[in-house]
């Protein structure tokens, strides 16, 4: 197994996608593949989030992961069950609490099975009933959906776990 994380300029939703839709013309994707968005709530419209969505429903092997207020949430969710966020100000103070000198990059250390374990339970518990598309109200996220199916994918490989 192996995961290709896609960089570049701009983090708005539709640039996103579009550096996808570019890797995926470039690289194709084989039958086996997945592609998934990562994106933050952040300020950004329904009208461009539903549009990831709707690319994200164009193919089984597609998926979308959005984590409202902000991905420091999901972030927030492996040291804490992550209730009353109502913005990203709420979300950012939290998580200072459990990893202080946190600056957009977290201790390997810090993250360990446990914790993942932790976040993917806690993540899920909140987003009851799923949502279908992408999550509405700031304190839930649906990345734990994508990291349920890696998880999944690496203890049914034989090699080392995915870096």
């Amino acid at each position: 197994m192996s995961i290709h994380c896609l960089k570049g300029k701009g983090s708005s939703p539709l640039q996103v996608l579009g550096r996808m839709k570019n890797y995926i013309k470039q690289e194709g994707l084989k039958v086996s593949d997945e592609a998934w968005l990562i994106v933050d709530k952040d300020q950004w419209s329904e009208a461009d989030l539903n549009q990831l969505h709707a690319w994200a429903e164009e193919r089984v092997n597609y998926g979308l992961a959005v984590s409202n207020p902000q991905f420091e949430y999901w972030l927030l969710l492996h040291f804490e069950d992550g209730h009353d966020i109502a913005n990203a100000q709420d979300c950012m103070t939290r998580l200072k609490r459990h990893l202080p000198h946190y600056d957009k990059g977290v201790e390997v250390e810090r993250v360990t099975a446990a914790s993942i374990e932790a976040a993917v339970k806690r993540a899920e518990q909140r987003d009851n009933p799923p949502c279908k598309d992408w999550p509405r109200k700031p304190g839930s996220t649906t990345v734990y959906r994508l990291v349920r199916k890696i998880l999944a994918m690496d203890t049914a490989s034989d090699g080392p776990p995915a870096r």
